[in-house]
């Protein structure tokens, strides 16, 4: 039986943030919890620009074990971490929820990608650190 914490990344489209999140959970924290992303709308592909920053920074291909997912196609979660899709952000069941207000970086360069993808680094860090502490909720 998997008695780890469960985690959502959650944003609209599922498409980058979230994905990131998704990733680096896995990457950083898969022995504090289990990390899943998921939105209202799906597209067709995860945001390219994330896939190969993150395939540069961490050698993480993000095509390979990830997709664009529905709420429907995660199971239950303990938390849910909003990315900061505001007044939109998709609703979910949860014992937390946190939102990360990260700004989305679709469409910018590369630059703008790297702080995202540095601040969700951190963010992960510090969500295992309150986890692994007991001071989540």
């Amino acid at each position: 039986m998997n008695d780890k914490i469960k985690v959502a990344f959650i944003c609209v489209h599922n498409s980058c943030r979230s994905q990131i999140a998704e990733a680096l959970g896995k990457y950083l924290a898969s022995d504090i919890f289990d990390s899943y992303s998921a939105g209202t709308e799906t597209k067709p592909k995860i945001n390219q620009d994330a896939v190969r920053l993150m395939k540069q920074k961490y050698k993480i291909d993000m095509e390979k074990t990830q997709y664009s997912k529905l709420l429907d196609d995660i199971p239950d979660v303990d938390v849910v971490i909003t990315m900061g899709c505001n007044v939109s952000c998709p609703y979910l069941p949860c014992e937390y929820r946190e939102d990360w207000g990260l700004e989305d970086p679709t469409g910018k360069d590369d630059e703008e990608f790297e702080k995202i993808i540095e601040q969700i680094h951190q963010n992960i860090l510090q969500l295992a650190d309150k986890i692994k502490n007991g001071v989540l909720y």
